[in-house]
């Protein structure tokens, strides 16, 4: 008699194991992507302003399409170590909206905030 009992809470704890598994969770947020409804050249001034501010070297920016491809990098700060390893930075147009990808978190802070005023 104890042997199917056990089997039987073994079986339900499995099941709702399963089912809180699949449910999404509510703090994942909807993905590492911002987006705007700024133009794209006014994305990529705050960009630069930004970078730059933050003691970052912008290196070029590529067109690719509708994409922007920014790369920067650290500058040596003063000490004459050279610069930080080069980074990039995906500013991606689709319809009227702008997409920042591939964005450190704390720059992306300060984009938004520059976006918002």
């Amino acid at each position: 008699m104890r042997a199917p009992l056990q089997v039987l809470w073994s079986g339900l704890a499995l099941m709702a194991l399963v089912s809180f598994g699949a449910m999404p969770a509510m703090a994942q947020g909807k993905g590492k992507s911002k987006h705007y409804v700024v133009s794209s050249d006014r994305a990529v001034t705050v960009t630069r302003t930004v970078l730059v501010e933050r003691g970052y070297r912008v290196i070029r920016i590529e067109r690719v399409g509708p994409t922007q491809v920014v790369y920067y990098r650290r500058a040596n700060m003063g000490r004459g170590k050279g610069g930080g390893p080069v980074e990039r930075m995906v500013i991606r147009t689709v319809r009227d909206r702008v997409y920042f990808e591939e964005a450190e978190p704390d720059v992306l802070v300060d984009i938004d905030v520059r976006l918002r005023l």
